[in-house]
């Protein structure tokens, strides 16, 4: 593409003439450049060559272009002759051919004959307002790759040595453009897209690339000219290029200087009394705790209510302090090697805890919820879990916009481009039931993982490139800088509060210790940590040009360091008389109230039955009439991947019409939400664990497509939900619908994998659970660390929905749903199963004819799920009804011991087989066998059947399948089958 079409092209059509004619068309732009809709203008020739020599004629020129690109004809024949020798390469000064005379038809002009004539003087001044304005878009789109943000002055943040060619760093680099030294003095208008000219229309070159440089090539680098949004890119253009936008009062420079030694003086304190500790601390990004402080001060300025944060243990303890403002004695007694924990539970490391609390803010003197999630070494699996737990939070209050509820997001530059989570939950960010109005995400940006190199760790040219897929603007500063930091910081507050979008602040800075206190650098990085050990602390730079400036004295800058320093050490004294850690003090969020609500159900018609789908929807039917929000979330919930539910009917002749039915149930009811999810499981996993921290009176619920789905979300239910009580005393009542069965579809849609759940329940199997205060079942439950079941009739599974928010406590629930027992004939309950005075029923006895003659029955099946209806058909071809008798576990742990120990003694002569469908080496058998064992004192050995081990969960083929199936089903009834088994 030669030099005209190349600078016009990438300009933004501006204002016509007044005698345009308006049409509806797109107009074509550079790669890149953002797509607007804009009329398309028929124009006439100019009546002479004024227009070019006041400045004004390069938006005439330019709004012809891009519609003579659209339509030829659309402008005067010599303006087409004109545009056509430029594309075609003709030399500068060739192109222009002045208006015919009258009569004169250009058409049968060869392209030789249509040159001559030619007016270089004015081709050239055209050429050159058009370099000019193409010159300010490239600042605009690449300013950023030259801005100086590393503070250590070593690498560069974009990872490129290289500076673009369209950038002008010297006189040289006119000649990209067409011009020369000669031309910095010249005055030229500038375009309605730029607005380096303040109250100025026309500034000399020279004064355009230094305003362009200050904006875009100083400590901060903005990208953004990438989002496809006009109004978005003008309001941006706004913040960084008018003169003198970056401004402040004298008291906020010295605000900004208090918090910079509470941020760097809490680090320095912590390293004089427990050099020797890991705590992950902020030294080199010090001017983060400012950078939070404005953001959520701006924010509250705007309305902002509650603030949600996640983060990574970089820094936490700080942010803890100077931000949440928790306790200093509260942080310091967590150093003490003698604590004991007051509450049940593991506790966790000091910089993996979460903190919840109400204060005023100082600056606007209004009321601030700040909230700190907990969370795992897993450094951004926290980011749903926030994104879940700011939704609920707005969706309880009523906030349908955001502006009460917000959430910061705090990242490491390698975890932000290296973990998928990010960019998952990024594509959360605008879905209607996963939206939360806009998220402001903070990188600290090391410019180094653990020991990895950045251009190890990531393709991308920064850290933060991921977030470019949702249109988010991102602003680089250098975290050495404090105001710009501020400055951006502001500004990202103001970004979110008005497009309520996301929003990314890269602060480019520098790890001043190791990974961790106690790791040793130079190993793996010398020169950069050469130059770190040279690099003057940012307070000290700070506040030496603040004394210059005359904002503050060298005594009152003192002060300051003593008064902070002072409050510190008192905490210090006091942190030695908590001698008891009193975790609650970490909660990152309280649930006052918990009690059971719920004060009966209405009678239900006796002989009615329902199967899978409608116990369920009777389950959160009754819930939502009684008040109990149920949000019901995964891959095709709404239909169901089984086409079991259809909770949301579609008009089949009206596009997008849809209906709830369950939304109107009652006219006091609550909302019912079910919502089909991204194709995510870790990030919308995550995502509905945060809703679920929310509220204690709502059944939250996330459906894997098939059980094994999971997979992905392993960190989630790993880290938070197995974990979350031991680790950080916080209770969540998640519920996790995962489909399971052997259906003979292969390994990848068979199993949820059991096993995994079963392994990691904390109940021990050596010891049969005796209680003189509670019920043993109740103290159980309230032990447990999540509750695993796997029903087998639709009632029971209404139950243990509804005991989800009926009992005192929050628990997980991990519930394996059925595949083929969705339709099955067998699998139906009554409505009588369901009334009041019924309940869940943790294992179900044999209730047919074995049990009228227990003393004749020579075998006792324990199963559970689905093949509990393959045994049933088989003992009925068998005819051995009446000598095997069949129970299921509906709840496996915790374990039902007085059941089990209950329907054992029932049948004295029988020997006790344990069947499942799965393989051996996966399902229940090795979590079943060792409790069995102890419930019956180890008498009788416990027997199995089912299939042999193996490694893949499940066969793909459909014969091998049912040959399994039938040499299990046969093992499991024949009195001589284990023979070979001790």
């Amino acid at each position: 593409m030669n030099h005209f079409r190349t600078c016009a092209a990438r300009l933004r059509p501006l204002t016509a003439s007044k005698n345009a004619q308006n049409f509806s068309k797109q107009r074509p732009t550079a790669a890149g450049a953002p797509r607007t809709f804009q009329p398309i203008r028929c124009y006439t020739a100019p009546v002479t060559t004024e227009p070019f020599l006041n400045g004004t004629s390069s938006n005439y020129v330019e709004e012809m272009y891009y519609a003579w690109l659209e339509n030829p004809k659309s402008v005067h024949k010599s303006w087409d002759i004109f545009f056509r020798n430029a594309n075609a390469g003709a030399p500068p000064g060739a192109a222009y051919q002045s208006p015919p005379p009258l009569g004169v038809n250009f058409s049968g002009l060869s392209q030789a004959q249509a040159v001559v004539g030619a007016q270089p003087s004015v081709e050239k001044l055209v050429e050159d307002h058009l370099a000019v304005q193409s010159l300010i878009r490239a600042y605009q789109i690449r300013g950023h790759h030259v801005a100086q943000l590393d503070p250590l002055g070593i690498m560069d943040a974009d990872l490129d040595l290289c500076v673009p060619m369209d950038i002008v760093t010297s006189s040289n680099k006119l000649g990209f453009y067409g011009l020369n030294e000669a031309d910095l003095d010249k005055v030229f208008r500038l375009p309605t897209t730029t607005f380096i000219g303040g109250t100025e229309s026309s500034l000399p070159l020279r004064e355009i690339i230094r305003r362009l440089e200050m904006a875009y090539c100083q400590h901060i680098g903005v990208e953004f000219m990438f989002i496809n949004d006009l109004e978005q890119c003008q309001w941006i253009r706004q913040k960084f290029e008018k003169p003198g936008v970056m401004q402040f009062t004298l008291e906020e420079k010295r605000t900004l200087l208090a918090r910079m030694v509470r941020s760097t003086r809490f680090e320095e304190f912590l390293q004089r009394k427990w050099s020797s500790e890991k705590r992950f601390g902020l030294e080199g990004c010090e001017s983060l705790i400012p950078a939070l402080k404005t953001i959520i001060d701006k924010s509250s300025e705007r309305g902002v209510e509650s603030v949600i944060l996640g983060m990574p243990h970089r820094g936490r303890l700080n942010v803890l302090a100077n931000v949440i403002r928790k306790e200093l004695e509260q942080i310091f007694c967590q150093f003490d090697p003698k604590l004991e924990a007051a509450d049940e539970g593991s506790g966790d490391v000091k910089y993996h805890l979460g903190m919840y609390h109400r204060r005023i803010n100082r600056v606007t003197d209004r009321n601030i919820t700040l909230s700190l999630v907990a969370n795992p070494s897993h450094l951004e699996a926290v980011d749903p879990v926030v994104q879940g737990k700011t939704k609920a939070e707005q969706f309880y209050c009523g906030d349908t916009e955001g502006n009460r509820v917000m959430s910061i997001l705090l990242h490491g530059d390698a975890a932000f481009a290296g973990q998928g989570v990010v960019y998952e939950t990024f594509h959360l960010s605008d879905l209607p039931s996963y939206s939360t109005h806009g998220t402001v995400h903070v990188v600290v940006n090391n410019q180094i993982g653990f020991t990895t190199d950045p251009r190890m760790a990531r393709s991308s040219h920064y850290p933060t490139d991921v977030a470019r897929v949702v249109n988010a603007p991102i602003f680089h500063v250098n975290a050495d800088d404090p105001e710009a930091v501020m400055y951006v910081c502001n500004v990202a507050a103001e970004w979110r509060a008005t497009f309520h979008k996301d929003v990314v602040v890269d602060l480019v800075c520098y790890r001043r210790n190791g990974h961790n206190e106690m790791d040793e650098p130079m190993f793996t990085q010398p020169l950069m940590y050469k130059q770190i050990k040279k690099q003057k602390h940012v307070l000290q730079k700070y506040a030496e040009k603040l004394i210059a400036e005359g904002v503050v004295t060298r005594l009152e800058y003192e002060e300051e360091i003593a008064k902070y320093d002072k409050i510190c050490e008192e905490a210090y004294t006091r942190s030695k008389d908590e001698k008891i850690l009193n975790i609650k003090h970490w909660l990152d969020s309280p649930w006052p109230g918990l009690t059971r609500i719920l004060k009966g159900r209405a009678a239900m018609v006796e002989n009615r039955t329902v199967d899978w789908a409608l116990g369920e929807y009777m389950a959160f039917g009754s819930l939502l009439k009684e008040g109990m929000h149920v949000r019901l979330s995964g891959q095709d919930v709404e239909r169901g991947t089984f086409s079991h539910r259809h909770h949301v009917l579609h008009d089949q002749n009206v596009d997008k019409r849809t209906c709830i039915p369950m939304n109107y149930i009652d006219p006091n009811q609550a909302p019912y939400t079910v919502c089909n999810s991204s194709l995510s499981e870790y990030g919308v996993l995550g995502f509905e664990l945060g809703f679920a921290m929310a509220s204690p009176n709502a059944l939250v619920l996330w459906e894997a497509q098939f059980g094994d789905f999971h997979n992905t979300a392993q960190c989630i239910i790993d880290q938070f939900i197995c974990a979350g009580q031991a680790k950080w005393v916080r209770q969540n009542g998640i519920v996790l619908l995962l489909p399971h069965g052997m259906e003979g579809m292969g390994p990848e849609h068979s199993s949820a994998r059991p096993e995994r759940f079963l392994q990691m329940c904390k109940d021990d199997p050596d010891i049969f659970p005796v209680s003189s205060v509670w019920s043993a079942f109740d103290l159980q439950l309230y032990d447990c660390n999540w509750i695993v079941v796997n029903c087998s009739t639709p009632a029971n599974y209404f139950h243990v929905l509804r005991r989800q928010i009926l009992q005192p406590f929050r628990k997980p629930l991990i519930i394996f749903t059925p595949k083929s027992l969705l339709r099955h004939p067998e699998a139906k309950s009554s409505f009588d199963d369901m009334l009041p005075g019924t309940h869940f029923k943790r294992l179900i006895p044999e209730e047919g004819t074995a049990s009228q003659n227990p003393a004749g029955v020579k075998r006792i099946i324990f199963c559970t799920g689905k093949v509990y209806y393959d045994l049933t058909k088989e003992r009925k071809s068998k005819g051995m009804e009446d000598t095997v008798a069949i129970a299921r576990f509906e709840q496996l742990s915790p374990f039902p011991f007085d059941l089990v120990k209950a329907e054992i003694d029932k049948y004295p002569e029988a020997e006790v087989i344990w069947c499942q469908e799965e393989h051996k080496n996966q399902g229940y058998y090795d979590y079943i066998k060792p409790r069995i064992c102890t419930t019956i004192g180890r008498a009788h050995p416990v027997r199995y059947a089912g299939r042999e081990p193996a490694a893949a969960p499940a066969t793909g083929n459909k014969k091998a399948h049912l040959l399994e199936l039938e040499r299990f089903l046969d093992k499991a009834f024949n009195l001589d089958a284990f023979q070979d088994q001790p």
